[in-house]
């Protein structure tokens, strides 16, 4: 007998809550990296696409039998590759009932619990980061699409100065942005640079110290028709440029003042980090992601600009018809049209942690890379970088030669998975300490990984 669509909905749910539940609930007890044969079944989904369809309870089945066991392990304690963290219960089930409402974040015509989650979360990370009440913040797919929303509105801006009108006439002939960045700028921002025509090899680079912090004496005159680049949170070091004395420097010469805080932005919820993020309120612009320190499921990332009108007018679908008094449908704030309500995703995170809890989380991370190590440097190993934040830069004065193949090897076993890197001049690992779930007994679990296939290596006694 056919089931009643919301029957066959109900049932489909329970079982994928059901599959859920056994992830997660072994996710510390398995392999962080799926082995050879987990992978080598991926093979059974490689199939033409079927003539006729299935019960959705096989489909879900199938993903579970052979995709779970294929997953890398980020949700889980032992994960420090790049900047992942793992996404907090409350995201979880906000992001099963988010799929469940399927909404549509146009307008509060087509969502009007989203575009009220939106107003809500902006309020909450406009006083988080110490940020102007007018800000504007829009909730992209991360913090690449972040940056090439602010900075469009950065290039908006700075051309109507000149009575160039960009989203009308395009660059061809438009007066000349110059492009000044810290040299240690993630690759993303790059990207965006070239995607928006501003050209990656126009940008003028300031060195940065040992620790990837941009060396503000060697900023290069700047100008109002100037974009200038700095990072909070080196995706090696951990490090933040010196945000008050470069919006100092921005202010005194009506350049604008971006800044990519992917994750780093979150040390403003700690007391015991927000010094190094003095000056933020100065800003043009920034972006964080809530899928890195967060810990939201993927895809959540934040675009915030002072100057809501220049946002306004280089997003918007319909001619600018910008008022402070006017309440902006999201549309005509970010690139996308069709968007999930991501929203959704970080007001449960904000919401089920509380100012306290978003603190707890950046500190215990920040303490966990200080740990890691404190128990490598004991084994032999060299910590290159200021542990400022919640990245390890780690190598082997001997033999960091042999560092990328001890990593492939430790990665292999499963017990824990990070990332070979070259830093200053040297070959090492990073580890990245950015989840929710990890215990100082799953850093000494990682730790150990390390240090029993290094043995095995030679690489230490």
């Amino acid at each position: 007998m056919k089931l009643s669509p919301l029957l066959e909905s109900k049932r489909v749910l329970e079982q994928a809550a059901e599959f859920s539940k056994d992830y997660l609930q072994n996710i510390s007890a398995r392999r962080v990296q799926p082995n050879a044969d987990d992978k080598a079944g991926l093979i059974t989904l490689s199939t033409a696409l079927p003539e006729f369809g299935c019960d959705p309870m096989d489909t879900l089945q199938l993903l579970h039998d052979i995709g779970s066991k294929a997953t890398v392990a980020t949700t889980g304690g032992r994960y420090h590759g790049l900047v992942v963290g793992g996404s907090l219960p409350a995201t979880v089930g906000a992001r099963v009932l988010n799929a469940a409402w399927d909404q549509l974040v146009l307008s509060e015509d087509t969502s009007p619990i989203a575009v009220h989650l939106e107003r809500v979360v902006a309020n909450w990370l406009r006083e988080l980061f110490m940020l102007s009440p007018t800000s504007s913040v829009g909730f992209v797919t991360g913090t690449t699409m972040g940056n090439f929303t602010c900075l469009a509105a950065a290039r908006h801006r700075i051309l109507s100065r000149h009575g160039w009108d960009v989203e009308k006439q395009g660059l061809n002939g438009a007066p000349r942005i110059r492009i000044v960045a810290s040299e240690e700028i993630h690759v993303t921002v790059k990207k965006v640079i070239a995607m928006l025509g501003l050209g990656i090899e126009n940008m003028e680079l300031v060195p940065c110290d040992n620790n990837g912090v941009m060396k503000v004496e060697e900023i290069p005159s700047l100008d109002a028709d100037t974009i200038i680049l700095a990072q909070a949170g080196n995706v090696n070091s951990g490090a933040v440029d010196r945000i008050a004395e470069i919006a100092e420097i921005s202010a005194a010469s009506g350049a604008w003042f971006h800044l990519d805080g992917a994750f780093g932005l979150w040390a403003a919820a700690s007391k015991s980090k927000r010094h190094l993020l003095a000056g933020l309120e100065q800003v043009n612009s920034c972006v964080t992601d809530g899928h890195k320190w967060l810990n939201t499921p993927y895809d959540c990332g934040v675009a915030m600009c002072a100057d809501a009108e220049a946002m306004h007018s280089a997003m918007s679908t319909v001619a600018p018809y910008f008022s402070k008094d006017s309440d902006i449908p999201p549309k005509d704030m970010v690139p996308e049209l069709s968007r999930s309500a991501r929203s959704l995703d970080m007001w449960a995170a904000m919401h089920s942690l509380g100012r306290n809890g978003i603190e707890a989380l950046i500190d215990r991370c920040c303490r966990h890379a200080v740990l890691a190590g404190k128990l490598l440097e004991e084994h032999g190993f060299e910590v290159l970088n200021d542990v400022v934040l919640n990245q390890l830069v780690v190598t082997h004065q001997q033999n960091e030669h042999r560092l990328q193949e001890m990593t492939n090897r430790v990665c292999a076993t499963g017990e824990t998975w990070f990332g070979a890197t070259h830093w200053q001049g040297r070959s090492g690992f990073r580890m990245s300490f950015s989840s929710w779930v990890t215990s100082d007994d799953d850093v000494k679990r990682s730790v150990k990984a390390i240090i029993k296939e290094a043995k095995k290596m030679g690489i230490i006694d």
